[in-house]
């Protein structure tokens, strides 16, 4: 006898042989046994699940001679099921649907539908594909499904549902065929294994499965390869050759690379990937998984849904905890990207170099609650310190890695003094804004820095007239906004819809009715500033904030301040973190978005 394919050899005969399928299984034997089988059938369901198989068991048991069938399942030994399972039986008729899909077709199989059964009980026609047909043929078929002779049954197998007329679906009884599991197609393989005389371990089988996609079918033409490459004696590692499938051990070295940020190491890894003849894309969506795999047991501590070995599951066990929970999600988001992004270039090998690298720069994720926390104790501290400089120092040990920079921009703003005993020119202190390389903008690092420098190490300001009270600002503010609207008429048309709030220490707090208007005022704080020292001759800090427009009254102000000082001494509530003033400010600011 010639050779046969392991998925026709080991083709299931009987109902119990159909993995995975037990739910279509069970339901068609009842059906057998209280004669109760509808006459019209639609299968659906990913490619080699077992939809024909089932249609060619079903055909068998309602045609088979047995008169005392075990289980309702089909002897295959009687002369009907012999001659069925050999092609040669008359009353069993498939077709294929993609290339019988026009309305003749369709014409010819109804009239054949009249003719009574040559041999057997029923008359089965199984048509694969069945979405194929055109609509022209559906419509043919509609008055014969739906009210066919006694004789006939249809069985339809289709992997795609959705192109199937929704009349044709209401006429038939509808299975739903599940993809396989991973343990059932290693099941099945060894099995299959033991009884052709193969030796094989189960790392090889978990390969072979997982290569398989939830397709039995599948998963048995690469067995058929593997043992074509390797013979009867069968390691995961011939396994990997003969499938060209990634090693897994680069994947853990990706996050040994990672863990030391080393993208010199990074880029070897790509050439050692690409010499290799490994696929680029095949190679990311196994890093993805790797990061999956990584991510579940950080998340469950367990590695009971990681689909591995168990030597690899040990090592996953291992080494998550090197990682941060968020770390793992903008790993797994940078490598989806770039995987979706393979489709649009030709040189795949460049997106690769570009994501390993960026995942050894990426910075390590910081929770914006817990920052705020840190924070509030060092203003208490700074508060209890009475000194600037000294809690400058305190703010650069409690947060190192926002106060080493990887460059700073201090811009200045000068000042022309009106007192003959002043130098001309006098420059403002430098607000201080840090810029972070590949730092993405959820982890608030570099914002949180320059607004911590703005509120808790202003310099001293030296007014130019100790003087100037709140009330001369509240008097001469119709003419700031004019004069601001003469340099600026954006920013001045925006003032004249805000109002001063208070003057403390030679800070104005402007208020602003929404975030808008904040933050187009602090873009603008430098020749804000100046047009109001302009008009006031004395030079004063600007600082916008979120208020209820109006002139606040002296209890205002009391009540303002009040809150101020509450938020200042008292540590900051997990459920209010979106009303603090530093997430306000990230915010309005920043384009900060919440994760």
């Amino acid at each position: 006898m010639s050779y046969q394919v392991t998925a026709r050899k080991w083709r299931p005969m009987v109902f119990d042989d159909v993995i995975g399928q037990t739910h279509v299984s069970d339901t068609l034997r009842n059906a057998l046994a209280q004669n109760r089988l509808a006459h019209a059938f639609i299968f659906s369901g990913t490619r080699g699940c077992g939809k024909t198989t089932t249609a060619r068991i079903l055909a068998r048991a309602v045609n088979c001679l047995n008169p005392n069938p075990k289980n309702f399942e089909p002897c295959n030994e009687c002369e009907v099921c012999k001659e069925n399972i050999e092609g040669r039986f008359l009353d069993v008729i498939e077709i294929d649907g993609a290339s019988n899909n026009g309305v003749e077709q369709i014409r010819n199989l109804r009239e054949s539908t009249r003719y009574l059964p040559a041999r057997g009980k029923r008359k089965v026609y199984i048509i694969d594909e069945v979405h194929m047909l055109s609509m022209g043929a559906f419509n043919a078929l509609l008055k014969t499904l739906e009210e066919p002779p006694p004789h006939v049954i249809f069985i339809f197998a289709t992997t795609e549902l959705h192109k199937v007329p929704a009349t044709i679906l209401s006429r038939c009884q509808r299975y739903d065929f599940r993809r396989i599991g991973l343990e059932e197609i290693v099941g099945r393989l060894k099995f299959i294994a033991g009884e052709e005389k193969i030796t094989i371990d189960d790392d090889s089988l978990l390969i072979i499965a997982k290569k398989g996609d939830g397709s039995m079918r599948d998963a048995q033409s690469i067995f058929d390869q593997v043992v074509s490459f390797c013979g009867t004696t069968i390691v995961a590692k011939q396994v990997g050759d003969a499938l060209n499938i990634v090693d897994q051990e680069l994947f853990f070295r990706v996050s040994d690379i990672l863990r030391n940020k080393d993208s010199k190491a990074a880029l070897d890894l790509v050439q050692e990937v690409v010499k290799s003849g490994y696929d680029v894309k095949e190679f990311v969506s196994g890093l993805t998984e790797h990061f999956r795999n990584m991510l579940i047991v950080k998340t469950t501590n367990s590695t009971h849904l990681i689909e591995e070995s168990e030597v690899h599951r040990k090592r996953y066990a291992a080494d998550s905890p090197a990682f941060v929970l968020n770390d793992l999600l903008r790993f797994i988001k940078v490598a989806t990207d770039t995987e979706n992004a393979f489709r649009f270039t030709s040189q795949p090998r460049f997106k690769l170099e570009v994501m390993m690298v960026q995942l050894t720069k990426m910075e390590q994720s910081v929770k914006i609650d817990e920052l705020l926390l840190q924070i509030d104790e060092v203003k208490k501290k700074l508060h209890s310190e009475g000194t600037s400089s000294t809690g400058s120092n305190l703010l650069d040990k409690q947060f190192p890695s926002i106060v080493t920079p990887k460059e700073v921009f201090e811009p200045s703003v000068e000042y022309t003094s009106s007192q003959p005993s002043q130098s001309s020119n006098v420059v403002a202190p430098k607000p201080k804004f840090v810029v972070q390389e590949n730092q993405p903008r959820y982890t608030f690092v570099a914002p949180v820095k320059k607004i911590e420098e703005e509120q808790k190490s202003e310099p001293q300001i030296v007014q130019q007239n100790s003087n100037i009270s709140f009330s001369e600002i509240q008097q001469r503010w119709s003419a700031i906004v004019d004069e601001m609207r003469k340099k600026k008429i954006s920013v001045g048309t925006i003032l004249g819809e805000t109002s001063p709030l208070d003057f403390v220490n030679g800070t104005l707090r402007i208020a602003c009715g929404d975030d808008f208007h904040q933050g187009t005022l602090f873009r603008n704080k430098e020749i804000l500033a100046e047009t109001i020292n302009t008009i006031v001759n004395a030079r004063i800090r600007i600082e916008p904030i979120l208020h209820d427009s109006g002139v606040p009254t002296k209890e205002t102000h009391r009540k303002t301040e009040s809150k101020q000082s509450t938020i200042e001494s008292s540590p900051i509530s997990t459920t209010s973190i979106e009303d603090h003033p530093l997430v306000k400010k990230l915010y309005s600011d920043f384009g900060a978005e919440r994760v």
